[in-house]
């Protein structure tokens, strides 16, 4: 009963922070921290991959409307707008895909409560916030230059404390792209990657030992799926709409935490 509690509660932190600028990974290392989570890392990366994939079909089920525009482009075979888009995207994913092939054994171990790391991470989150929030706005599309650099922007942002969503949006808007357009690129490059990591697992035989925790999985899973479902679709508007100094004040204040918790 308390692996299902804290797997609840893990699905909903993970539901709650994917769609906010302040690293849902970093603050899913820091619940199984407090709450002494003694998985080894090969466990702990595991819950971790399953709570991404909830949130990642929750942003399907939110765009599911762009996801089968940009589809129904792609199988026109001609060049259009949305095969425009679906070559970004796929472009931004080249140097995730690089870094976790080539690192994955040793991403693997950034995902053992390592908070000291985390709370670094979350400084260099709230300084790319700060700074984001002082690019001027303007009506500039995401192009394919624009998608690689974003891209180098997630790959980096594989580390536990730095926001994906912060990175990528942050990237964008520095690079004078508005921030509904950023948010929207942001949310849709990482299904593919999401996908593909799960299907790599599976298709390895590294998901084996996932029968072993089929139910702490599982009522993860559904925890971080409907609390996305619910947060994606007003998220996005806040991150859009407010001040990104808020989220760059709040990850500073949990850095803090984190940082004084490790040597504590």
């Amino acid at each position: 009963m308390e692996d299902l509690i804290r797997s609840i509660i893990l699905g909903i932190i993970q539901g709650l922070t994917e769609f906010l600028p302040v690293s849902s990974s970093g603050h899913l290392e820091l619940a199984k921290f407090f709450m002494g989570d003694d998985s080894v890392a090969e466990e702990s990366m595991l819950m971790t991959v399953t709570l991404h994939a909830a949130t990642a079909l929750s942003t399907i089920v939110v765009f599911r409307k762009d996801i089968a525009e940009i589809l129904g482009g792609l199988f026109q075979f001609k060049w259009n707008d949305q095969t425009a888009f679906s070559a970004k995207i796929i472009l931004s994913m080249i140097p995730a895909v690089f870094v976790g092939l080539l690192f994955e054994d040793q991403i693997e171990q950034l995902f053992n409560k390592q908070i000291l790391l985390v709370g670094l991470m979350l400084i260099v989150t709230g300084i790319l916030l700060f700074f984001a929030d002082r690019a001027k706005n303007t009506n500039k599309k995401v192009g394919f230059g624009s998608a690689l650099i974003v891209g180098i922007a997630q790959a980096i942002a594989i580390l536990p404390g730095i926001s994906r969503s912060g990175a990528t949006i942050s990237t964008t808007v520095l690079l004078g792209i508005d921030r509904e357009r950023a948010a929207r690129f942001s949310f849709l490059m990482v299904v593919p990657l999401i996908l593909g990591k799960m299907a790599k697992d599976l298709l390895s035989g590294e998901m084996a030992s996932a029968s072993a925790h089929i139910g702490e999985l599982s009522i993860g899973f559904l925890a971080a799926f409907f609390t996305g479902l619910l947060a994606c679709t007003w998220m996005i508007k806040l991150v859009k709409n407010s001040n990104l100094t808020y989220f760059s004040i709040y990850c500073f204040i949990v850095a803090a935490i984190a940082i004084a918790s490790w040597y504590l």
